[in-house]
């Protein structure tokens, strides 16, 4: 039977990937750089920023001491880009207030940072029905390895099959399927309804 819901964001809850894309390329346009659209969805899409700079590092297109630079660059750039984009959708709103009230536990596991996570859920106005959440600064290994899905499922006390995890990306659903856990693709923000997470949970139990 499942007990929890833990939900991606970017993608899932919040339309964020072009924020993350827009603000990373500002911040490398300093420096002469670009990730073109083609590699942002086949290669670095649902990677965190650090790892995203690893790569192009590992590639020779980029210094490592500009790391630390850009990643604050890029987060500047992507809260102020959350102050001015994000606001609530009412079906997510609903789906996870109707969740709530039917005593399922709610988490977000996201490869963002934790400051980043907070503002999109508060803005969004979805912080207030999650039990917690878990960013990339609270692991070792970010998606796709499990490890973000394996720490919120211990935090909950239960088994992996009594979870349903909702991803967009192959980076979360790698994460997702090495868990074990139930899994709800995601296409478009509009999938996350209650409507559908409630049809899921009744096909998996």
């Amino acid at each position: 039977m499942i007990k929890a819901i833990i939900f991606d964001m970017d993608g899932v809850l919040i339309d964020a990937k072009d924020w993350h894309y827009e603000a990373l390329n500002k911040a490398l346009g300093f420096f002469g750089e670009e990730i073109s659209r083609y590699d942002h969805l086949v290669t670095f899409d649902g990677l965190p920023t650090h790892k995203k700079l690893e790569m192009l590092s590992n590639t020779g297109e980029l210094p490592v001491g500009l790391h630390s630079l850009i990643n604050d660059l890029k987060q500047k750039f992507t809260l102020e880009m959350v102050y001015a984009r994000c606001k609530p959708h009412f079906y997510h709103q609903y789906a996870l207030s109707k969740l709530k009230s039917e005593g399922y536990k709610l988490v977000v596991c996201s490869n963002s940072i934790r400051r980043t996570i907070e503002i999109m859920m508060e803005r969004s106005d979805l912080l207030k029905y999650l039990d917690f959440f878990l960013s990339n600064q609270d692991v070792i290994r970010s998606k796709p390895d499990p490890e973000i899905y394996q720490k919120a499922i211990d935090r909950l006390n239960l088994k992996p099959q009594e979870c349903l995890i909702l991803e967009d990306n192959e980076v979360g659903i790698k994460a997702a399927i090495a868990i074990k856990a139930h899994l709800l693709k995601v296409n478009k923000l509009e999938d996350v309804n209650y409507l559908n997470i409630k049809k899921k949970i009744k096909e998996v139990s």
